[in-house]
Parts: C-alpha cells; sequence; structure tokens
C-alpha cells in the first residue's frame, strides 16, 4: 500500500507544480496583465531589467517569511520545505520562460492564450493542494492569514490577491510612472483560476485523491 501511495501523490504534485509553472509563464506573454500572485515578481523584474525567475523566488522567499512571523513557533516540516521549493519552482519558470518566447499583437491571440494560462494555473494549484504535501508559498501564507483571522482560506486568498496587485499598482506607478504587469488579464485571472480549481475539483478531485490513497486517510 505505501508504494502506490507514494508514486501517484508525489508524481500528481509535481504534474501540477509544472502545470503551475507553465500557466504563470504563459501568463506573462499574454500583454494583458499576469496573475495577481506574481504580479509583484514581473513588475519588479521588468522594471529593473531582472530576471523573473529569481525575482519570484526572492518574492516567494519573503513570503514563508511572514508565514513563519503569523504561525510562529507552530511549524512545521512543510513550512520550511517551501524555500527550497521556491527555488525548484523558479528553475521550472525560467526554463518554460525560456521555451515560450512568443509575442502575439492581435488580442483575440493573446485572449486565447491567456485562457489556456487560466486553465493550466488553475489545474496545477488544485493538483498541487489535493496532494497535501509542499504548500506553494502563496497558497501556504493565505492559508495562514485565514487560519489567523478565523475566517478560513477564502479570505485570506482575496487578501494575497488585492494586496499583490496592490503593491504591484504601486512599484509600477513610483518607479515606472505606469502600471506594469497589472492589466484586464489580471482580474480575468483573479475570477477564472478560482472557477477553473472548482470546475477541476468536481470532476478529478475524489479520482486523484483515490489513486494517490489520501481519501482513505481522513
Amino acid at each position: 500500500m505505501k508504494k502506490p501511495f507514494t508514486f501517484y501523490r508525489i508524481a500528481f504534485y509535481i504534474l501540477g507544480c509544472i502545470f503551475l509553472a507553465l500557466g504563470i509563464t504563459l501568463s506573462t506573454r499574454t500583454g494583458l496583465g499576469v496573475s495577481p500572485i506574481i504580479s509583484m515578481p514581473f513588475a519588479i523584474s521588468y522594471i529593473w531589467g531582472l530576471n523573473f525567475a529569481v525575482m519570484t523566488f526572492v518574492v516567494y522567499s519573503i513570503l514563508v517569511g511572514i508565514e513563519f512571523l503569523l504561525k510562529r513557533p507552530n511549524y512545521n516540516l512543510a513550512d520550511l520545505l517551501q524555500i527550497p521549493f521556491s527555488l525548484v519552482f523558479s528553475i521550472l519558470l525560467d526554463f518554460f520562460g525560456s521555451i515560450f518566447t512568443m509575442i502575439y499583437t492581435r488580442l483575440w491571440q493573446n485572449l486565447c492564450l491567456l485562457i489556456i494560462a487560466i486553465i493550466f494555473t488553475g489545474i496545477g494549484a488544485a493538483m498541487m493542494v489535493n496532494m497535501r504535501l509542499i504548500p506553494n508559498p502563496a497558497d501556504g501564507l493565505a492559508h495562514t492569514i485565514g487560519e489567523v483571522s478565523g475566517k478560513g482560506m477564502g479570505l485570506g486568498k482575496n487578501i494575497m490577491d488585492f494586496s499583490s496587485v496592490g503593491i504591484s499598482c504601486l512599484i509600477g506607478l513610483i518607479f515606472a510612472h505606469q502600471l506594469t504587469g497589472i492589466g484586464i488579464g489580471t482580474v480575468i485571472a483573479m475570477i477564472g483560476v478560482g472557477r477553473v480549481i472548482a470546475v477541476f475539483n468536481h470532476f478529478f478531485k475524489n479520482r486523484l485523491t483515490d489513486y494517490a490513497f489520501l481519501s482513505i486517510s481522513k
């Protein structure tokens, strides 16, 4: 029983991580605005010409630090492993960024790319969360905010999204005198990713957790 549990759980988690990184990378190519949670590293990397993947690692590490402050002293191994996860995730972003370099000039093309990006992002996030292993630092902090406030992860996710977009707007306006990485695509992603997660979980969550032997451990 232990062998298939380990294999499927890790396999689904890794696949989810790949999908999430792919979705995030594609969202940066639309020109319509990136997902809220990566708007900060995107704005910083765009304005100062820095590597997007490296900035994502830096921002994610800061999010982990904030999570530690909120949870102290109740840390666990999954919390600590978020930092090496951020490093691996940034490498994935850099890899996909070097492959997908396309730039489209027509609105319908960028809208199609945005839809694809949202689908991959939602599926990837759902698969990672469902496997209950190392949380994405953004999701980990959202969960912690929900616990600390006593209002649940939904509120934590909203706080994270609005805070990320707000900080990104300030960075862009102060240092570039324009909004950087924030657009209609950001708003669509805020709504669309959650809907993709809901639909994916409706049809596939039980199957995935059964394969990973998670449903029997409730």
